[in-house]
């Protein structure tokens, strides 16, 4: 067998997320309090290395955990820094938003309520082709779509229709709470 390719190779998807942040104690409470990932590792001091970095998951269909969905690692002096906030326009380069998938619309709805119910400021709230989304931002400005995603069929033969569809709702009265199952569909289905 060769290891030779003449085109790029295809991945299963994006496997984790690293973000760097400015404390990372207020981090790791808002990850795993306010968005409830679960902490699964954490860097060991060691001779000549002082990051300081932890590795989070969340859980599969079957309950399992993966090695690392997302890790934040502390940079120097980071409590000196002001996060700027954060808006869906990139400003400037890095990351825009993470997006946090939950598995069904009721869980969505309730981690809707309980982040607003904590507190956290929802940005904005999209009913998009593919996805139900709001979107807050974490203590350091990084942007993170909370969503569900919608049932396959209504999106899988039109991906650029439903990627170019979004209602935009109101995010910050009762309205976020509420979530309409008479989802648009997207192109036709083909024959076989």
């Amino acid at each position: 067998m060769s290891n030779t390719a003449d085109r790029a190779q295809t991945p299963t998807g994006v496997n984790h997320l690293v973000l760097n942040v400015r404390d990372l104690e207020e981090s790791h409470r808002f990850w795993t309090e306010m968005i409830g990932f679960k902490c699964v590792a954490e860097l060991k001091p060691k001779a000549g290395r002082t990051m300081q970095m932890r590795f989070y998951s969340g859980v599969n269909e079957d309950g399992q955990v993966s090695h690392h969905d997302l890790a934040l690692a502390q940079i120097p002096d980071g409590a000196a820094l002001k996060p700027e906030p954060w808006g869906m326009g990139p400003r400037t380069i890095g990351v825009n938003h993470v997006a946090i998938c939950y598995p069904t619309r009721d869980a969505w709805l309730k981690q809707v309520a309980f982040l607003k119910s904590q507190g956290v400021p929802i940005h904005l709230r999209i009913d998009h082709g593919m996805t139900h989304s709001i979107y807050i931002s974490d203590p350091n400005g990084h942007g993170i779509e909370i969503l569900y995603e919608l049932p396959r069929e209504i999106w899988e033969n039109d991906i650029e229709g439903a990627q170019n569809y979004a209602e935009r709702l109101p995010p910050d009265d009762d309205a976020s709470l509420v979530d309409s199952t008479e989802y648009p569909r997207f192109g036709a289905a083909t024959k076989a």
